[in-house]
């Protein structure tokens, strides 16, 4: 294995703009590792042609004197729900197959123009619906782990990507905890950011008033690089927020390196019932927290009383604003066409949309035109709304007494694949610890916590901040991140079976 595809983003970045390393050498070492190893692990969709011309074209100009981001040639991984120009989006569907953008989603046109090399675009459950990647109309993506597992979802494709080394540093979209969850599972590190802190333009939308789209990496320290390159103000995004954001990667160099723990109040959640957890979760948390104790941390029991009913809620909203979305998609203007001969264009739409949309698919449509029906809406869709609000200020009261609030990512490591496929309600529990973030619009990061005593698989802590204090949360994130690795004597990673080694 090569040393270049072990590298973190920023060690990766430091000996390019040295020149001891070119672009090229480093794509073309993540290029040789994705030949060889994702036949097992399917996390790409699609490789790219062209990354070895781009990355010819940074070293180019870097020898040319031309001034060039901080991750300029460091190779990126593109969650297939971002649209781009030079490579099929299809969002894990066969309604989208071969469909190529006229134009870049934002954060995509931001990191070509930081000079970041896109290797291609990772696998994903069908519209971002799913927790496991098990639901992509093009087959499931293996965790690095233990290739019989799920990766998480719906991105679990850019998690395996980055947890098996096919890429340094990932783009994924969160709408439930699709960034988190697939984190906690590959031991791997994902942040959803404040909702409009992260452009959405160009991601093929799922739940609007949902989804974000953020970093995914090995290290605090890369998703915050990444982080800075994709985040800002948008005008294309009329939910963008025009704050001024800090940089994300020197709050995350401070956290590492200072004593930012001391004093820092940490909630945990009265209400967050430790049964509901596999032992190896609760265990590594509860460890994760005394770490932080011993650093001066104080641990704060807070109350979030509607915390319980999120599921609920996001599995009223989620449907009902997938179902909106996804009624573009009706053969006419673009995506899947199936002809019926002498059939109407109502037809035609039924008969496509059938073959081009996944089981998963169908359900949550069926489900959100049901809630947005007349007679149901203020039952369903109003009520989830009302919820939701609640959440919201359930996590306004506990950020009135902590800085963070620190919960499991998920409730259980990677199960196997095929274990929950038939049992949506299984599967929907999963994000149980990850949905309210969504729903308040607040930022939450998962970063490795360890390995369970049971499966020795890795398991995550996330922590969540109050709306537009991502930093807060790469301070906290590195530092746990320092203490965890000094204690486990390396990263996280160095432990796992990599398709065959020994953990």
């Amino acid at each position: 294995m090569s040393e270049l595809i072990r590298m973190s983003a920023a060690d990766l970045a430091a000996r390019l703009s040295t020149g001891e390393v070119s672009s090229v050498e480093a794509t073309q070492a993540h290029l040789d590792r994705i030949a060889a190893v994702d036949g097992d692990v399917h996390a790409f969709l699609h490789v790219s042609d062209h990354a070895l011309d781009v990355a010819a074209d940074i070293d180019r100009r870097r020898a040319a004197g031309e001034q060039l981001g901080d991750l300029a040639g460091v190779p990126l991984a593109i969650k297939d729900v971002l649209v781009t120009t030079d490579m099929p989006s299809t969002s894990g569907s066969k309604i989208l197959e071969g469909f190529l953008s006229p134009y870049d989603a934002t954060v995509v046109a931001r990191a070509r123009a930081a000079g970041l090399v896109p290797l291609g675009k990772t696998n994903m459950d069908e519209f971002a619906m799913g927790s496991s990647t098990e639901h992509s109309a093009y087959g499931p993506t293996h965790n690095p782990w233990d290739l019989d597992r799920i990766p998480g979802g719906s991105g679990g494709g850019s998690a395996a990507a980055v947890a098996a080394f096919e890429a340094p540093i990932a783009l994924g979209s969160d709408t439930g905890g699709s960034i988190r969850q697939p984190a906690h599972v590959t031991g791997t590190v994902g942040l959803k950011p404040t909702y409009g802190g992260v452009s959405r333009f160009g991601a093929i939308a799922l739940a609007s008033s949902l989804d974000q789209v953020g970093p995914v990496s090995r290290t605090v320290l890369d998703s915050a690089l990444l982080h800075d390159v994709i985040g800002g103000h948008d005008p294309h995004d009329s939910t963008s927020l025009t704050d001024a954001w800090p940089s994300f990667a020197a709050a995350a160099r401070e956290g590492a390196r200072g004593d930012v723990l001391k004093g820092l109040k940490v909630g945990v959640i009265r209400e967050l019932p430790d049964s509901g957890f596999q032992e190896g979760v609760s265990a590594s948390f509860r460890a994760s927290l005394a770490l932080l104790e011993a650093q001066g941390a104080e641990i704060v029991e807070i109350s979030a009383p509607h915390f319980e009913y999120g599921v609920a809620a996001y599995y009223l909203i989620l449907p009902a604003e997938a179902s909106s979305n996804l009624a573009k998609f009706d053969s006419v203007r673009f995506g899947l066409r199936v002809d019926v001969p002498g059939g109407t264009v109502e037809d035609v739409m039924a008969r496509s949309r059938d073959l081009g949309f996944g089981d998963e698919v169908k359900r949550r449509i069926i489900l959100g035109t049901y809630a947005l029906s007349a007679g149901y809406y203020d039952a369903y869709y109003g009520s989830a709304q009302k919820v939701r609000t609640l959440i919201q200020r359930d996590f306004d009261d506990a950020f009135a007494q902590v800085d963070v609030i620190a919960t499991p990512s998920a409730p259980t490591t990677a199960f196997r694949l095929g274990e929950k496929i038939d049992d949506p309600l299984q599967m929907y529990l999963n994000d149980v610890t990850t949905i309210p973030v969504n729903l308040a619009g607040v930022p939450g990061i998962s970063i490795p916590s360890g390995l369970a005593a049971e499966d020795g698989l890795p398991v995550g802590i996330q922590f969540i901040a109050p709306a537009r204090e991502d930093a807060r949360l790469y301070r906290v994130g590195a530092a746990l991140e320092a203490l965890l690795v000094d204690e486990w004597g390396g990263p996280l990673l160095d432990r796992a079976p990599l398709l065959g080694g020994a953990r």
